[in-house]
Protein backbone atom coordinates (compact mmCIF):
# COMPACT_ATOMS: atom_id res chain seq x y z
CA UNK A 1 0.00 0.00 0.00
CA UNK A 2 3.16 2.26 0.42
CA UNK A 3 2.98 2.88 -3.16
CA UNK A 4 -0.27 3.87 -3.73
CA UNK A 5 0.56 6.49 -1.12
CA UNK A 6 3.56 7.66 -2.69
CA UNK A 7 1.12 8.34 -5.74
CA UNK A 8 -0.86 10.62 -3.93
CA UNK A 9 1.84 12.52 -2.69
CA UNK A 10 3.04 12.87 -6.39
CA UNK A 11 -0.65 13.69 -7.22
CA UNK A 12 -0.39 16.68 -4.32
CA UNK A 13 2.79 18.55 -5.53
CA UNK A 14 1.22 21.38 -6.77
CA UNK A 15 -1.38 21.65 -4.51
CA UNK A 16 1.46 21.02 -1.94
CA UNK A 17 4.12 24.09 -3.53
CA UNK A 18 0.72 26.51 -3.45
CA UNK A 19 0.02 25.69 0.46
CA UNK A 20 3.85 26.10 1.11
CA UNK A 21 3.86 29.68 0.39
CA UNK A 22 2.36 32.06 3.90
CA UNK A 23 0.83 34.44 1.52
CA UNK A 24 -1.21 32.01 -0.42
CA UNK A 25 -2.51 30.52 2.50
CA UNK A 26 -3.45 33.77 3.77
CA UNK A 27 -5.58 34.27 0.33
CA UNK A 28 -7.16 30.64 0.28
CA UNK A 29 -8.47 31.42 3.96
CA UNK A 30 -9.57 34.72 3.00
CA UNK A 31 -11.48 33.16 0.23
CA UNK A 32 -13.17 30.17 2.00
CA UNK A 33 -14.34 32.65 4.48
CA UNK A 34 -15.69 35.55 1.94
CA UNK A 35 -17.01 33.07 -0.45
CA UNK A 36 -15.23 35.47 -3.59
CA UNK A 37 -12.85 38.78 -3.63
CA UNK A 38 -11.59 40.64 -6.21
CA UNK A 39 -7.84 41.50 -6.96
CA UNK A 40 -8.63 44.61 -5.00
CA UNK A 41 -10.39 43.19 -1.67
CA UNK A 42 -8.22 40.90 -1.80
CA UNK A 43 -5.13 43.80 -1.86
CA UNK A 44 -6.70 45.87 0.71
CA UNK A 45 -6.22 43.34 3.48
CA UNK A 46 -2.85 42.20 2.47
CA UNK A 47 0.26 43.94 2.78
CA UNK A 48 1.46 43.43 -0.74
CA UNK A 49 1.05 45.23 -4.00
CA UNK A 50 -1.68 44.00 -6.28
CA UNK A 51 0.76 42.39 -8.92
CA UNK A 52 2.01 40.47 -6.04
CA UNK A 53 -1.42 39.67 -5.63
CA UNK A 54 -2.34 38.86 -8.94
CA UNK A 55 0.90 36.69 -9.41
CA UNK A 56 -0.29 34.53 -6.50
CA UNK A 57 -3.86 34.13 -7.62
CA UNK A 58 -2.71 33.27 -10.87
CA UNK A 59 -0.37 30.66 -9.67
CA UNK A 60 -3.99 29.04 -7.43
CA UNK A 61 -5.93 29.19 -10.17
CA UNK A 62 -3.89 26.99 -12.38
CA UNK A 63 -2.87 24.44 -9.49
CA UNK A 64 -7.01 24.28 -9.09
CA UNK A 65 -7.54 25.54 -5.82
CA UNK A 66 -9.15 28.53 -7.21
CA UNK A 67 -12.05 29.10 -9.29
CA UNK A 68 -12.62 32.67 -11.13
CA UNK A 69 -16.04 34.17 -12.46
CA UNK A 70 -17.05 37.34 -14.26
CA UNK A 71 -19.35 39.90 -13.45
CA UNK A 72 -19.42 43.29 -15.50
CA UNK A 73 -15.87 44.23 -15.38
CA UNK A 74 -14.75 42.54 -12.03
CA UNK A 75 -13.20 39.32 -11.71
CA UNK A 76 -13.84 37.47 -8.71
CA UNK A 77 -11.99 35.06 -7.05
CA UNK A 78 -13.46 31.90 -4.84
CA UNK A 79 -11.32 28.76 -3.42
CA UNK A 80 -12.35 25.73 -5.19
CA UNK A 81 -11.45 23.18 -2.82
CA UNK A 82 -13.33 20.21 -3.86
CA UNK A 83 -10.91 18.05 -5.60
CA UNK A 84 -7.90 19.40 -2.98
CA UNK A 85 -10.36 18.08 -0.05
CA UNK A 86 -11.20 14.68 -1.95
CA UNK A 87 -6.78 14.22 -2.46
CA UNK A 88 -5.82 15.00 0.96
CA UNK A 89 -8.55 12.13 2.11
CA UNK A 90 -7.47 10.01 -0.02
CA UNK A 91 -3.80 10.89 1.10
CA UNK A 92 -5.26 10.38 4.71
CA UNK A 93 -6.98 7.12 4.26
CA UNK A 94 -3.96 5.49 2.69
CA UNK A 95 -1.77 6.79 5.25
CA UNK A 96 -3.80 5.15 7.88
CA UNK A 97 -3.67 2.22 6.59
CA UNK A 98 -0.44 1.93 6.18
CA UNK A 99 0.02 2.52 10.08
CA UNK A 100 -2.80 -0.29 10.03
CA UNK A 101 -0.78 -2.33 7.80
CA UNK A 102 2.69 -1.90 9.55
CA UNK A 103 1.71 -2.29 12.91
CA UNK A 104 0.36 -5.50 11.66
CA UNK A 105 3.67 -6.61 10.73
Amino acid sequence: MAEQTLEIFKKGIPIFTMLQDENRQQILVMLCKSGKLTVNQITNHLSLSRPAVSHHLKLMLNAGILSVSKAGTERYYSANMNSTLDLLKELTDSLEEDIRNGAKE
